[in-house]
């Protein structure tokens, strides 16, 4: 493999500056983060299999962050498949999170944001991904969103397959012709598919009921990370799970309820909660209200009347006095 950027190789402090710099002018735009700038380390290779395209990472604690800008920015449209070496990685796309230990692999896409977190809360992370452009896997974008931002097993079967194949690969690197090189990018990309669709061909065996259920507590997990949205509408919703709004409205037909209606309940519950906190008792209705996505302070009194009898006001005076 061979070196795109070590941070010792720059000056003291500038080493999350300059690969930031790095990734936000590739083809392939994203941002690398960091919470301590100034202790950020990291070391980046790379090997290209013909189209297939694997680097290592090594970094400390650090966030790489593509953003829905970046997106429109640029989209090489690839399909990339995450490996972590060593410590442990998240990743967060299409509504889905996944904490990654050592032999385990997920999926992301560049046609959507998505958030790679390297060592949360620890001492550093190593890991492996190879892109790949998604129209050479020969299978259909809508088949794979159902993959993206999970927990795929890369320890045995197929999956262990691919894992010891991309880390052996890598560590072996110094060895390969250019065509050793080919060769290798065409494993690796059947190896790929393979993975791929072992995984897809499980989830079609699924009983639909099953996933049914899976899909409901995804998007209730979704609604509860961004009440505070004003924009979170039934659209919205169906969109960030690659649905349509009549099959999410399908899957609440046993609730009784309407998802714009149960939205509002759940935002209307934590603004009670809130409006009931002796902590938050300085804190403006208003600024609550806005706080669980009410932009109209006349539409969350109403709604807020509506819900348990009395105006928010006075909810929280008679909380109070309690």
């Amino acid at each position: 493999m061979h070196l795109l950027f070590s941070s010792d190789e720059v000056a003291p402090g500038e080493g999350l500056a300059v690969l930031d710099e790095l990734y936000t002018t590739s083809e392939h735009p994203m941002r690398m983060l960091a919470p301590a700038p100034e202790k950020f380390r990291a070391t980046v290779r790379s090997l290209d299999l013909a189209a297939v395209n694997v680097v290592e990472l090594t970094a400390s604690p650090s966030e790489v962050v593509r953003t829905p800008r970046l997106v429109r920015q640029a989209d090489p449209e690839l399909s990339s498949v995450l490996v972590p070496l060593r410590g442990r990685v998240g990743l967060g796309q299409a509504g889905r999170e996944a904490v990654l230990g050592p032999r385990e692999l997920a999926l992301y896409d560049s046609s959507r944001p998505f958030e790679l977190r390297l060592a949360p809360g620890g001492e550093g992370a190593a890991l492996l991904r190879a892109h790949v452009p998604r129209a050479l896997l020969d299978l259909p974008a809508g088949r794979l969103d159902r993959l993206l931002g999970t927990a795929l097993d890369g320890r045995a079967g197929v999956g262990g397959l691919l894992t010891q194949f991309l880390t052996g690969t890598a560590a072996g690197s110094a060895a390969y012709s250019t065509a050793d090189l080919a060769r290798l990018g065409t494993v690796a990309l059947d190896l790929l598919r393979a993975v791929l669709a072992h995984h897809l061909d499980a989830e079609d065996a699924v009983p639909d009921d099953s996933h049914r259920r899976t899909l409901l507590l995804r998007i209730e997990a979704f609604v509860q990370r961004n009440l505070h949205e004003p924009q979170l509408s039934p659209a919205a919703i169906a969109a960030a799970h690659h649905i349509s709004v009549s099959h999410l409205h399908r899957l609440f037909e046993g609730r009784d309820t309407t998802v714009a209606a149960w939205v509002r309940r759940q935002r209307l519950q934590r603004a009670r909660r809130d409006l009931a906190d002796p902590a938050l008792g300085t804190v403006p209705v208003h600024h609550i209200a806005a706080r669980w996505g009410f932009n109209d302070h006349s539409t969350f009194t109403r709604a807020f009347r509506g819900a348990y009898g009395m105006p928010p006001r006075e909810y929280r005076r008679s909380s109070a006095l309690r």
